[in-house]
């Protein structure tokens, strides 16, 4: 009895090229549901992000965010502006004889961020629910390596 592997090995004998065609469709799929997840709440992915740091990181200048994000300072007062119009974030200035303004997470913001959490846990439970625990936690290491750039090789 075979198992995926050899199918794999198979159809691209370095295997590579069938394992990077395989992780593209996945990781397309994902992002097809994650911005269906995201719909109802007229949230893009970029929204998401500044969201979630925020959340985590809690109140900071527009400039750190944009560290956060890595994105330049117009794109994150875009992205602000977008969450501000929705009640997401609000500004607020700084320390009395500073420029800086800052932003934070409103109440709204964060009911809307545990509700997008939980559509979001029920949308990876019908993902990786198909996998045993074993592969789950695999598949977890195997992605942080990729992500750290742990293994590589020179």
């Amino acid at each position: 009895m075979s198992d995926d592997r050899d199918v794999a090995a198979r159809r691209d004998p370095d295997g590579d090229e069938s394992l990077s065609e395989a992780f593209w469709a996945v990781a397309r799929r994902l992002r097809e549901m994650s911005q269906e997840t995201l719909a109802p709440w007229d949230i893009t992915p970029a929204h998401l992000r500044a969201l979630r740091t925020l959340k985590r990181h809690g109140t900071m200048r527009l400039s750190e965010l944009s560290e956060h994000l890595r994105i330049a300072p117009r794109s994150t007062t875009e992205v602000v502006d977008a969450l501000e119009s929705r009640d997401l974030v609000r500004r607020r200035a700084g320390r009395p004889g500073r420029r800086a303004t800052l932003v934070e997470v409103t109440e709204h913001g964060a009911a809307t961020l545990d509700a997008i959490r939980a559509a979001r846990g029920a949308e990876a439970g019908r993902v990786f629910g198909r996998l045993s625990p074993a592969d789950r936690a695999d598949l977890a290491r195997i992605l942080g390596q990729l992500q750290s750039g742990q293994g590589e090789q020179g």
